[in-house]
């Protein structure tokens, strides 16, 4: 069970270090929104899941319960960060904000 956390956790940093580097590394606000909206939605959901496996290790109603609300925080995230991000790209559009082009230099 604590191999299975671990991995987990690692698997979730590892995507939490891609949306970093990604948010870094992209050169706009278009691409680098990606990686914020894709990469931390997976990460959080191997953190999360590894954290409620972990509180399962001591089975009692108590400890599912908080299983239980820790999915549910995972469904909410799932829900809102996508529509969030969509929210924030459509705002970049509406003020004018175009995309990054190949001719463009680097901001």
């Amino acid at each position: 069970m604590d191999f299975v956390v671990i991995f987990f956790l690692v698997c979730g940093l590892v995507f939490f270090t891609g949306g970093a580097v990604g948010i870094l590394r992209f050169p706009d606000f278009y691409s680098r929104l990606h990686p914020a909206g894709k990469l931390d939605t997976m990460g959080s959901l191997l953190m999360m899941g590894a954290l409620s496996l972990y509180n399962l290790h001591h089975f009692t109603l108590g400890n599912m319960l908080t299983s239980l609300k820790i999915i549910l925080i995972v469904a909410f995230v799932f829900l809102s960060s996508p529509t969030a991000i969509h929210g924030i790209v459509d705002a970049g559009m509406r003020a004018g904000l175009g995309p990054w082009t190949k001719g463009d230099r680097r901001r």
